[in-house]
């Protein structure tokens, strides 16, 4: 029994590795991509993100959406809403905004 334990867990630890370092190298990839992509720094993303949404950053993330690199940048409001901006990278410019929900409250909802 210990041995098919051993077994078991050496073959999970094994899958795990293979698979970490296939996603590892391809997300490098894609943040390589991303960045040439992008002309706005993620401090001027910042920055405009403050200017449109009152409050304080929370995160700040480079990602592919619609086809083109994106800054995702998270405002947490005086509110305790956090609102999420999305910044065209290549000129700067606002694409939309959104209020992300709260998971908190999701799981507190799914627990009763």
């Amino acid at each position: 029994m210990k041995g098919i334990v051993t077994i078991t867990a050496g073959i999970v630890v094994f899958l795990l590795a293979l698979g970490s370092s296939a996603w590892a190298d391809d997300k490098e990839g894609k943040i390589t991509d991303l960045v040439k992509d992008a002309k706005v720094t993620i401090d001027q993303a910042i920055k405009t993100a403050s200017e449109k949404v009152p409050g304080t950053v929370v995160e700040a993330e480079l990602e592919k959406k619609h086809g083109k690199a994106v800054w995702e940048v998270e405002v947490l409001g005086a509110d305790g809403n956090v609102t999420e901006v999305h910044i065209d990278a290549a000129t700067g410019s606002i694409i939309d905004m959104e209020a992300k929900k709260d998971e908190k409250k999701k799981e507190g909802k799914k627990a009763k």
